[in-house]
């Protein structure tokens, strides 16, 4: 006899999508990937689309006698307030792929993927950046994270924005002097800023190509420039007051508790910007303990869904040792 599905795990980022079928002893039951989720771009019900592909695609591969799910637990990326959190659990409601529904955030599955107990903080960044934390009674700390308008600076796109914005005014003159004038334009196979912005400008190089220049930023930090080396320790010193607000917010400041960190930017593990934050962290939540999130995120809206559903410690543990 099979083992009933208990939760439908999404994970949805702008890229890609994972899915998982969870068993009610933790047992993954199946998996399946799918596209990006970009309800800003596509609409809501478009987006949504895609995210059913991916679900067809393992609620077959879990075999008709895993029966009905119990939960959805959608972790989404541009689920960024609440009120899209609402929108994004009615849309997927309507759909019938379980009995409950409950979307959050993707920083809560990073979040709660590298946390035994649903007790912590997590800094993402990759193209931007985001903090959530959360208690095991509930209570969650968390900000819009929706760029400038929002108060937010970091993240690969705005660092590679922040990199341009010194070396064009370095070049002509209205900045003091940077070698991001020679490594952006040299990344690209160009002889000055001047050429770069023209080929931005214009997409002769492509927009999905701005990222490059985000890595060039840390090596030319890296290689002692002044200019990078101070947009670096900005960005650290931002990720560690998102972090420290989150804490304050839950009444974390002064126990020990995991700060998760994760998203591309911060995976790369720069010497530079990781020692910055230990150093900032230890001195505004001195007990805080800081780890990398090397675990997937759709465990983490798995466990998220376990946690829902008041499944026993023993699934929680089965479930992550299938990622392990």
């Amino acid at each position: 006899m099979g083992v009933n599905a208990s939760v439908l795990a999404v994970d949805a980022g702008n890229s890609k999508t994972d899915v998982a079928v969870i068993g009610e002893d933790g047992t993954v039951l199946s998996t399946a990937r799918g596209g990006g989720f970009q309800p800003p771009r596509v609409g809501v019900e478009a987006a949504v689309d895609v995210l059913e592909s991916a679900v067809r695609e393992a609620m077959a591969a879990a075999g008709d006698g895993a029966g009905a799910v119990e939960h959805v637990s959608a972790c989404l990326a541009n689920a960024d307030l609440p009120v899209e959190e609402e929108e994004l659990a009615e849309a997927i409601s309507r759909r019938g792929w379980g009995a409950t529904v409950e979307v959050r955030n993707d920083t809560f599955a990073v979040l709660r993927a590298a946390l035994d107990e649903p007790r912590g903080v997590a800094v993402v960044c990759g193209a931007g950046i985001n903090c959530a934390g959360m208690l095991p009674d509930g209570r969650t700390a968390r900000f819009p994270a929706i760029g400038r308008i929002s108060g937010d600076w970091g993240g690969g796109s705005g660092l590679a924005e922040e990199a341009m914005w010194f070396a064009a005014r370095a070049e002509d003159g209205r900045g003091e002097p940077t070698e991001l004038v020679r490594t952006l334009p040299g990344h690209f196979g160009l002889g000055s800023v001047y050429a770069l912005i023209e080929a931005l400008h214009r997409e002769t190089i492509p927009a999905g190509r701005r990222h490059e220049m985000t890595p060039v930023l840390f090596a030319t930090s890296a290689a002692g420039d002044p200019v990078a080396r101070a947009l670096v320790d900005r960005l650290a010193e931002e990720i560690v007051t998102m972090a420290s607000v989150a804490l304050g917010r839950l009444g974390l400041l002064t126990e020990e508790v995991p700060v998760v960190l994760g998203g591309s930017v911060l995976a790369a593990r720069h010497p530079q910007l990781d020692e910055g934050i230990a150093r900032l962290l230890s001195e505004r939540a001195p007990r805080a303990v800081v780890r990398v999130v090397t675990e997937p995120p759709v465990l983490g809206a798995a466990l998220l869904g376990l946690d829902r559903t008041g499944a026993p410690a023993e699934a929680h543990r089965r479930l992550r040792a299938h990622w392990s």
